[in-house]
């Protein structure tokens, strides 16, 4: 197993991440990367209120779409986008390959229009790895990766050959870092504590109390 193999996202868990990064995603605008004929599986929504408390048998909701060599690709890019860092793990390792699987695989607008751009991007950051040094994106050193990455991260500054793999980058990184500061592991990261127990609560203060007219 490489370091960008990581054990499967069970895919109750992916779909709480999805919808969890749907609202931040979801605002951040969308490359026109040219499609090279990708096309939505033919797939059920699973309405407005599916049952986050079960699980899900493969198949049940979509089907998933990343082949072999796009998921290890999508990992490294990830581990790449937002790298381990002391107690965090990367993204990669935090399972948000499988995330951003299932979000350009499920059958609704707004996921579909992320569809042709991501699958169409992993394949070039495959053959431009290729092209550069005869080995898959996955396996290539940190320096070769952060240099196919330096070369298309600011869109701006990219060369005009490589403008619309710079739109493919800059939301790739959005739906990772979407997916990622869902998970358990990203809001800790950033000291969310969100609905957490804690050992003393002391209530408001009485500053806040008298501004809300309270005493």
């Amino acid at each position: 197993m490489s370091r960008h193999d990581h054990p499967r996202l069970d895919r109750r868990t992916a779909l709480k991440w999805m919808l969890g990064a749907a609202a931040t995603a979801a605002v951040i605008g969308r490359p026109a990367f040219a499609a090279l004929g990708a096309t939505a599986p033919a797939a059920k929504p699973y309405g407005t209120d599916p049952d986050l408390g079960r699980e899900y048998k493969p198949g049940e909701l979509w089907p998933l779409t990343f082949s072999a060599t796009q998921r290890r690709t999508a990992a490294a890019l990830c581990a790449a986008i937002i790298p381990a860092e002391g107690a965090t793990p990367s993204a990669a390792a935090a399972g948000v390959p499988d995330f951003i699987d299932e979000w350009i695989s499920a059958p609704y607008a707004d996921q579909q229009k992320d569809r042709s751009p991501v699958l169409d991007g992993l394949d070039w950051i495959e053959q431009e790895a290729q092209r550069r040094s005869g080995k898959s994106f996955a396996d290539l050193d940190d320096h070769q990766v952060a240099a196919i990455c330096d070369d298309i991260c600011h869109a701006p500054d990219a060369k005009p050959g490589l403008a619309d793999a710079a739109k493919f980058f800059a939301r790739f990184r959005d739906l990772t870092a979407g997916g990622f500061y869902s998970t358990p592991a990203g809001m800790k990261d950033i000291g969310y504590i969100g609905n957490t127990p804690q050992a003393e609560f002391k209530g408001p203060t009485p500053e806040a109390l008298r501004h809300l007219g309270l005493i």
